[in-house]
């Protein structure tokens, strides 16, 4: 039996990177999983691949950025499988910039899509995790959250807030059976890291060349962060929340990531 057996989780973001690890994830663990995202062909590829796998998911287009969408994801949730008992709020955009070099409508963008998106989704789903008497809230944060980033203004702000914003709803809703906790990875390659690779390297020499500046030498992967996020999610972390869990391969304790 896996360790999610029998729960139902939601998943924003679920459509890509580790966000659609995750999401496997679960499923092979015996979650039924409801995948948000606004990239419905994506979302749809992966439902496909957890199908395949002998996992039971659905999907929902949903922008985490409008409230009332999150609502519908969370009621089509209950729907579908007549619970919500974890929520993985992964769904972030991650700009690169310092205050000089960021405009207006990307501050507010990484703002409505990080930290409002989280709140709107969390926002929907406490009322049902209360009813239910239990529920477990994961926040995708990053080791940016916790130390900051070169070049990465908006971003680290966005998951800084992230990481009060956790510990706000852990103490809020502790003692109605709700655990809150984040995810804090370090670089993590997705595929949207190809636009930054020059033509002439091979993504092996790229890689290699990225991974020389963090203490383990290589960055993670989302296969990696996925199973941090099932270790929240589960009753292995039954006495966990509030908690920052940081996956960096080190970085945080003095490595530096300004190489990608």
């Amino acid at each position: 039996m896996g360790r999610l057996a029998g729960k139902v989780a939601l998943i924003s973001g679920g459509n890509s990177g580790i966000g659609q690890a995750t999401a496997a994830l679960f499923a092979a663990e015996g979650a039924q999983v409801m995948i948000a995202a606004r990239d419905m062909t994506k979302a749809e590829a992966t439902l496909e691949r957890i199908v395949k796998a002998g996992g039971e998911a659905d999907v929902i287009k949903c922008d985490v950025r409008q409230a009332e969408l999150c609502q519908r994801a969370v009621d089509a949730t209950l729907t579908r499988f007549g619970r919500v008992d974890i929520v993985f709020n992964n769904a972030g955009i991650v700009p690169m910039g310092s205050v000089l070099e960021t405009s207006l409508d990307v501050w507010q963008d990484v703002l409505a899509t990080n930290v409002s998106g989280t709140f709107f989704l969390s926002k929907a789903a406490l009322p049902v995790m209360i009813e239910q008497g239990s529920g477990v809230i994961v926040n995708n944060c990053s080791d940016w959250g916790v130390v900051g980033g070169h070049h990465a203004a908006a971003y680290s702000t966005s998951k800084g807030a992230v990481a009060l914003l956790t510990k706000s709803m852990a103490l809020d809703h502790a003692r109605q059976g709700i655990r809150v906790n984040a995810i804090c990875p370090g670089d993590t390659y997705v595929e949207r890291w190809d636009s930054r690779r020059h033509a002439e390297q091979s993504k092996a020499e790229w890689m290699d060349s990225l991974g020389r500046g963090f203490p383990m030498g290589r960055v993670g992967s989302v296969e990696e962060i996925a199973k941090a996020v099932l270790f929240l999610a589960s009753d292995e972390s039954s006495y966990m929340t509030g908690q920052l869990l940081v996956v960096d391969g080190g970085n945080t304790a003095g490595g530096t990531s300004v190489q990608y």
